[in-house]
């Protein structure tokens, strides 16, 4: 079993760089436990999926609802965090902005029950929506900044109308097999390319 907490002492900074590294370990199982079976899933099976036992989890997040957070948090983080990492690293800036909106649709398709706690009238989940603005939406508009200076893209494209897009694009994903969210947002993104 990995021990998510942190010491103090000469090994601090290591046993914080291993917390950390835990926290992401049982984030990402969590994650990985939504899309699978939803987010009434047992947190036994959260628990063995991490290599952690049940009171780590409740250790850290006393309440399912702020697991919850935490891993909704920790997606966007990684969604947010990965834009400047693309477009240091692909070719072009649109092919980085088309990279970081399939991390981006990956993001909303793979939400299974977030979506309704998220909604549900619990106080936890009040600030998401504009956390998950206020983090994404910049990174948007960075990318869309440099394909836009760059000359690949249409100069007037808004970051929260390109999100907002997407977001409906995904609706229902998974839902009707004729419907391939994916393409249809490939589709938008061509869209966006300099006539």
């Amino acid at each position: 079993m990995v021990d998510i907490d942190s010491g103090s002492g000469p090994s601090a900074p290591r046993k914080r760089a291993d917390a950390l590294r835990n926290k992401k370990t049982l984030l990402d199982a969590a994650a990985a436990a939504f899309v699978e079976s939803g987010v009434d899933v047992p947190v036994r099976d959260i628990a063995a999926q991490a290599g952690v036992g049940i009171g780590t989890i409740y250790r850290h997040f006393p309440t399912r609802a702020d697991l919850i957070v935490a891993v909704y948090r920790h997606q966007v983080e990684a969604c947010a965090e990965a834009g400047p990492t693309l477009l240091a690293n692909s070719d072009t800036p649109h092919a980085a902005l088309g990279r970081w909106i399939d991390l981006f649709v990956d993001f909303l398709v793979t939400k299974h029950g977030l979506a309704e706690a998220l909604q549900s009238d619990d106080p936890a989940f009040e600030t998401l929506h504009a956390y998950f603005l206020d983090r994404l939406v910049p990174v948007c508009a960075h990318l869309l900044d440099a394909a836009t200076a760059a000359g690949e893209i249409r100069p007037d494209m808004d970051p929260y109308e390109l999100l907002r897009g997407v977001g409906n694009l995904c609706i229902g994903a998974g839902k009707t097999p004729r419907y391939d969210a994916r393409r249809m947002v490939d589709l938008l993104v061509a869209g966006l390319r300099q006539q």
